[in-house]
């Protein structure tokens, strides 16, 4: 009989493997034994020690003869033990691995992101979007589903916006205030990484998406000021403008503007953006508008600031948009349309509320009071109020040229009726319907992001050395491009 093969014994084993008596290999962090039976092992888990005693530890029993003959049958060989009759206890029909360890801040977390996911796809989402069906499933299912696959910062922008809405019921709940600072904390950082290694195909859409979500949150989060910091007063204690407002809106636009070659084709983007009512605007100058008295005047005031050609003309312009632009949300303001005007606005009209000129507070004064017929809406309740108060704050009550241009937006501000008479508005809400069939018509939202588009373009293929580049909504290119679209659509004539 040949002599035993020497062997090295090790009391250095897991409890698992030393209760069920058999050889561990002593492989960290998990042995090679509780990995194949997928159990947790104390290697890694040490909590877990008291609880794998020999008792506690199932031993597998060994084969009967029956289960032996049949263990070459892959049909059988899966299967489970058959309990005998004469068992006093049910054996159980699988066997579940152990559960790991959760800490109670990892229970907490889990169960903060679950509440915010729900009240998200239940509530939230319908939210996002103004009289559209369409752009309401969109948000609800589609853009959660985009999110999993892997786009962090837009799954991240969800939460943060969805603990901002709960927040407004619960402003005191400082588990949400906690959360909502975190999550949009986590999407900029990562959305600016997104950012900074450039836009493509693959992530134009989960981009924009969360653009939009960060102009959301930055319009929502004003609500909340006095709660979080003094944002609502700047550095001399009076009135601070919006301008986040702004900034996050025009970086949808330049999201849009320089990913466009993907987004005109997606089945996301594009029934979102065709929700926005068709912008029909009126930039010649020449038919009386309801907010044309706030042009009066801007030649001097162009003229007195010494400015050169090319800044004359961008200030004139963009005054102009800006009136334009409302004078078309006005008559259409139930439609959401009054939103654009953060979004469409020129670079060079933002430059001129950070430099608090007379003329653009009051065009901002305005464009508050139009939000008053989206008081119902969460992100924007008590805005138009809180706002256009702000603005007028900064105006002195004897100035003969600007206070009688704030009469409008104070008395619509501060007006208490739910619903604001047609002679009080200054438009007729009937005649909503018929404006935007007749706007529909010269292209809809999408038509005015083409020509966006076409300028951005344009813009991006300027030589390098050239002085000074046009702002993306030069009034005079964008008429000029307007005047070719419909030129073109009214001739059936297509360029060489």
């Amino acid at each position: 009989m040949p002599p035993r093969r020497s062997h090295k014994k090790s009391r250095a084993g897991c409890r698992r493997c030393k209760a069920r008596k058999i050889k561990c290999d002593e492989v960290h962090p998990r042995c090679g034994n509780c990995t194949k039976h997928g159990v947790a092992c104390d290697f890694e888990h040490p909590s877990i020690v008291d609880a794998l005693s020999p008792a506690a530890v199932e031993t597998p029993r060994p084969p009967t003869s029956a289960s032996a003959s049949n263990c070459d049958s892959p049909s059988t060989s899966t299967l489970p033990p058959t309990p005998s009759a004469a068992s006093s206890t049910p054996l159980p029909l699988y066997r579940n691995p152990e559960p790991l360890p959760l800490t109670t801040t990892t229970k907490s977390s889990r169960m903060m992101e679950l509440k915010l996911l729900h009240h998200y796809t239940t509530i939230t989402c319908e939210t996002l979007a103004i009289s559209s069906p369409v752009s309401e499933r969109i948000w609800r299912d589609t853009v959660p589903n985009l999110a999993f696959t892997g786009a962090n910062f837009l799954a991240d922008a969800l939460l943060a916006v969805s603990a901002l809405h709960l927040r407004s019921h619960s402003p005191q709940d400082q588990d949400l205030v906690r959360a909502s600072h975190a999550y949009m904390a986590s999407t900029l950082s990562e959305y600016g990484a997104s950012l900074s290694k450039g836009i493509n195909e693959s992530n134009a859409e989960a981009l924009f998406l969360t653009a939009a979500l960060i102009a959301f949150q930055s319009t929502a989060s004003r609500i909340f000021t006095r709660d979080d910091s003094s944002d609502l007063k700047d550095r001399s204690g009076g009135y601070a403008l919006p301008l986040s407002w702004f900034h996050s809106f025009q970086g949808v636009k330049a999201v849009v503007a320089s990913s466009w070659q993907w987004l005109r084709h997606s089945g996301i983007v594009v029934p979102i953006i065709e929700s926005q009512p068709a912008l029909n605007l009126d930039l010649s100058g020449q038919n009386a508008n309801f907010f044309g008295h706030l042009l009066n005047g801007v030649e001097e005031e162009v003229a007195i600031f010494g400015e050169d050609p090319t800044s004359r003309r961008l200030t004139r312009q963009a005054y102009q948009h800006a009136v334009a632009v409302l004078d078309w949300a006005h008559k259409i303001p139930h439609t959401g349309a009054p939103l654009v005007f953060l979004a469409t606005v020129s670079r060079r009209f933002v430059e001129l509320l950070e430099s608090r000129r007379p003329r653009a507070l009051a065009i901002l004064a305005s464009y508050f009071g139009l939000l008053k017929c989206l008081d119902s809406v969460w992100w924007l309740k008590g805005v138009a109020r809180r706002e256009v108060m702000g603005i007028v704050s900064l105006f002195d009550p004897d100035d003969e040229d600007w206070w009688p241009r704030l009469q409008w937006p104070l008395r619509i501000a501060l007006y208490e009726g739910e619903i604001i008479p047609p002679e009080v508005w200054g438009a007729d809400w009937a005649a909503e319907t018929a404006l935007l069939d007749q706007a529909s018509q010269t292209g809809g939202f999408v038509s005015h992001i083409e020509l966006l588009s076409q300028m951005f373009s344009a813009m991006q293929n300027m030589p390098p050395n050239m002085s000074s580049m046009p702002d993306a909504l030069d009034v005079v290119t964008y008429q000029n491009a307007i005047s070719r679209s419909r030129l073109i659509q009214n001739s059936n004539y297509s360029p060489h």
